[in-house]
């Protein structure tokens, strides 16, 4: 069984007579880079300020880096590293004095060993010729770096990152991804909270869709890419036949239609038929290349083949609504 680092049960949070989360179960493996996708408003923060230990849940449990929040507060968040809603420093303080100051707020942290991790962490985020600088003269990016150093002053089992690519240029977004794929390499388990799909595509190990408070869905990138309704293409001069073979292999086929292809005859068709992850390809029976042995089997003529599977933004957008912002 897969050790998880966050697990929640029936977590759920009210205020008043709105329900921002509703009874989730979340399942983050250790060492996995897990990206909690959803549309503003659905819910992701108030989990993550559950998760943390910083709001109270209304129902259910939630267990970090096995620990039960929040009542293992004490030993749990000493191993985590959070950035929520945005860093936030002393703007008269430069960036290196702010990270002194955090770190010796922490009761774990070693006095004599500070400047060193300071000056380590600063490093790592690309900020130590910005080290003497005022925070409050940062970017927003350099802020956003900022509070991602302040994250890996101590090592952490576990580090909590809310929109981490926020404000960044494209060079600082790649910085930022590089260094989230680092901390995974090193064993960190990251949960990463964004509205972007094209961040989490290119980060993410797992995922979770969050909808108007709910866990819509939840599993490996790659279970989302096998997921939702794809499409068989059969480009052929015998349309009958190549729909009586297709419907024989358990696929629902569509009305036949011409062929757009450049390189189709005039007389060639356009064959399609539906599958989904539970019933097609993908669940084993029949493969790709099962079809177009059973398609010459049966006479057909195949003069082109496809799979077109549904894409990450269709699948999210139907987890999710039209309203889900899925540009990078």
């Amino acid at each position: 069984m897969t050790e998880l680092a966050i697990e929640t049960h029936g977590l759920t949070k009210r205020f008043r007579a709105q329900t921002a989360v509703d009874g989730i179960d979340l399942a983050v493996p250790r060492g996995s880079v897990f990206g909690f996708l959803g549309p503003n408003g659905s819910g992701k923060t108030t989990t993550i300020r559950m998760l943390l230990g910083l709001v109270g849940a209304t129902a259910g449990q939630a267990r970090v880096l096995g620990g039960d929040m929040p009542r293992a507060l004490h030993d749990v968040l000493p191993r985590v590293g959070a950035l929520v809603e945005g860093p936030a420093f002393a703007p008269f303080l430069s960036g290196a004095a702010n990270l002194r100051r955090f770190d010796a707020a922490d009761r774990h942290a070693p006095p004599a060993t500070r400047a060193d991790r300071v000056a380590g962490a600063l490093d790592r985020v690309g900020l130590a010729h910005a080290a003497r600088k005022k925070a409050g003269a940062y970017s927003l990016g350099m802020k956003q770096r900022l509070g991602l150093a302040n994250a890996l002053l101590m090592p952490r089992d576990l580090l909590v990152l809310d929109e981490p690519t926020n404000g960044l240029d494209p060079q600082g977004t790649r910085e930022v991804r590089s260094l989230i794929r680092s901390f995974a390499a090193d064993g960190t388990t990251v949960f990463v909270s964004s509205h972007l799909l094209a961040e989490v595509e290119q980060l993410c190990t797992h995922v979770g869709v969050m909808s108007a408070g709910r866990l819509v869905a939840q599993g490996t990138l790659e279970e989302f890419r096998r997921s939702g309704e794809s499409r068989v293409e059969v480009v052929t001069p015998d349309p009958g036949p190549a729909r009586a073979t297709l419907e024989r292999l358990g696929l629902a086929t569509d009305a036949t239609g011409p062929a757009h292809d450049s390189d189709a005859a005039a007389s060639d068709a356009l064959v399609t038929a539906r599958f989904t992850a539970d019933d097609g390809i993908d669940a084993g029976a029949p493969t790709a290349d099962a079809i177009v042995v059973a398609l010459v089997a049966d006479g057909v003529r195949v003069r082109g083949f496809a799979v077109r599977r549904t894409s990450l933004e269709q699948r999210f957008v139907e987890l999710t609504g039209e309203g889900f912002d899925v540009v990078a």
